[in-house]
């Protein structure tokens, strides 16, 4: 009796690596054993049960996915990156509200892949924008949504400022109140920039804050209780920026610029 299709592809990691460096085309034996790290005695019976299954064919030495095994792994590895995601710390992501996150960008949370949990200290707390690109170098532009201002908002705002960075700055209703009531002073100094641009979100936020640049990200969402702990996603790689602006873009069509305070 034959395994289920399930079986063949997750029950052996060296399956499924076979398949996944599969799909960009056919392989020779060598250039599997190499990246497999294994051997042709312990690779061969993994490769009969995939051709047994349909999933690949061979000629000569080399391998390369059947129409069937196409199918598959086109919708396999989407899967199997967002898994890993998960797997990063699924407690930390288990533990988490992401309904501040649309439907059609938790499809894509697989871009999500070079990302790790910190766990600040509360000393290291409001330092976690060092984390993000400390002397903003690197991107003239930074984008932030935030429920939250920083104790020391004024010299890193102030510094990004001054160095002419791009500065893209949503907040909550309830923060902008907060903003006028104790801190006029300070953002109207950040608002006669050109290039601090303002907004407030016309709706609920139901997260502390995400921020990124041209090569980092940080996210910071609420426990599934809506309360928070000192825990955030620091993240890199362009695909994990493509996400966040996408995120930040949907946040964007529902605010409203902020031209005075």
């Amino acid at each position: 009796m034959k395994k289920t299709l399930l079986d063949v592809i997750f029950a052996s990691e060296k399956r499924k690596v076979v398949l996944l460096l599969l799909r960009d085309g056919a392989k020779e034996t060598e250039y599997l054993l190499k990246c497999l790290d294994t051997t042709r005695q312990a690779l061969l019976p993994q490769m009969k049960v995939l051709e047994n299954h349909s999933l690949i064919s061979h000629y000569a030495d080399t391998y390369e996915l059947t129409t069937i095994g196409k199918l598959i792994v086109e919708d396999m590895s989407p899967l199997l990156y967002k898994t890993e995601v998960f797997d990063s710390d699924i407690d930390y992501w288990g533990s988490r509200n992401l309904d501040f996150i649309p439907s059609y960008l938790l499809k894509k949370i697989d871009q999500l892949k070079n990302c790790e949990i910190i766990n600040p200290s509360l000393t290291e707390l409001f330092n976690v924008h060092k984390s993000l690109n400390p002397n903003y170098e690197v991107s003239p532009t930074v984008y932030t949504v935030t429920t939250m201002l920083y104790p020391n908002f004024d010299p890193i705002v102030t510094e990004m400022l001054e160095n002419n960075v791009d500065f893209h700055y949503i907040v909550s209703q309830e923060l902008l109140k907060l903003i006028r009531t104790e801190y006029q002073e300070e953002f109207s100094k950040f608002i006669k920039y050109k290039s601090f641009n303002m907004y407030v979100y016309n709706k609920e936020m139901n997260f502390l804050y995400f921020t990124f640049d041209s090569v980092h990200s940080l996210i910071c969402a609420l426990k599934n209780n809506g309360e928070f702990d000192n825990k955030f996603m620091l993240c890199r790689g362009q695909s994990v920026v493509n996400w966040v602006k996408e995120l930040f873009d949907y946040y964007l069509k529902d605010s409203t610029p902020i031209t005075e305070i």
